[in-house]
């Protein structure tokens, strides 16, 4: 049978982040594809043109951000003429808002993306996870928020970039039987340290697939052999039982999940570390 899909037209007059985070978890609720049409920073008329020009040729479901009046009643008006259907995703979380704390809010557009403390911060949170990613730095671990460790190809790299964006500095450590950890690693106390493991199949299955991404030979050696795998995930967990430190197995976890996870172990871990000042 053909694949059932739809048109998903995402409207925004700043990057459209939001928007396509909403429009991608509605979506996953449904067995249907979704075609994206992403409109970032929609400002003007002559940019709303090529919008509705594309709802002619391809209706579909409407999902917007527009701050400016004008070109929201606009987009509104056309879609309610043609029956699209249209929804500002915005609105009903500001008019709670606005019924909590009374008042008219300000609108602002991309006012989530302002250059303030907290971007310059997440900036900053990103240059430190670059610098201490696989093994780097490790004499500036005490500066981090988070340390992961993991064996080769346990998503230690996109979960550090994933919590860097959210301001979070992570340092990313290797771990490979027989090599000891950067010394210092266990008298760390500010810093949450995390293993990431995951099932030997799950590893292997990586690894082969990067080889071929590499279009490099399969070695017959113990990167791709379940058995020596299964000794590496076993080694992982053997080192953060020693220590104390949180595992999280990120077999069938997204990064986002995994990230989740991660970051309310940090809020215990900072919770317990101010009751004990």
């Amino acid at each position: 049978m053909p694949e059932s899909y739809f048109h998903l037209h995402l409207v925004s007059d700043s990057t459209g982040e939001t928007l396509l985070s909403v429009g991608r978890a509605a979506s996953a609720q449904y067995n249907v594809k979704a075609i994206e049409h992403i409109y970032p920073l929609v400002r003007t008329h002559k940019q709303l043109d090529k919008v509705i020009g594309d709802l002619e040729e391809y209706p579909g479901i409407v999902l917007y951000t527009l701050t400016e009046p004008d070109l929201r009643n606009r987009l509104k008006s056309f879609c309610l003429e043609n029956g699209i259907p249209v929804l500002s995703v915005l609105a009903p979380v500001v008019r709670l808002f606005q019924a909590y704390l009374g008042g008219d809010p300000t609108p602002r557009v991309g006012g989530q993306h302002q250059l303030d403390g907290e971007y310059f911060r997440r900036i900053d949170a990103m240059n430190y996870t670059v610098m201490h990613d696989d093994g780097q730095h490790t004499s500036g671990l005490d500066a981090a928020d988070v340390v992961l460790l993991g064996i080769s190809r346990s998503s230690k790299t996109p979960t550090s970039i994933y919590l860097a964006n959210r301001g979070i500095k992570t340092a990313n450590i290797p771990l490979v039987p027989n090599i000891p950890v950067p010394p210092g690693l266990d008298e760390l106390r500010r810093p949450l340290v995390v293993g990431l493991v995951a099932s030997p199949e799950r590893v292997v299955e990586i690894r082969r697939n990067r080889l071929l991404g590499l279009n490099a030979a399969q070695p017959n050696d113990a990167y791709t052999d379940r058995d020596a795998v299964a000794e590496e995930v076993a080694f992982s967990r053997r080192l953060c039982a020693r220590h104390g430190w949180p595992v999280i197995d990120v077999t069938r976890r997204s990064i986002e999940e995994t990230a989740a996870a991660i970051i309310a172990l940090l809020q215990e871990h900072r919770r317990k570390l101010s009751e004990a000042r």
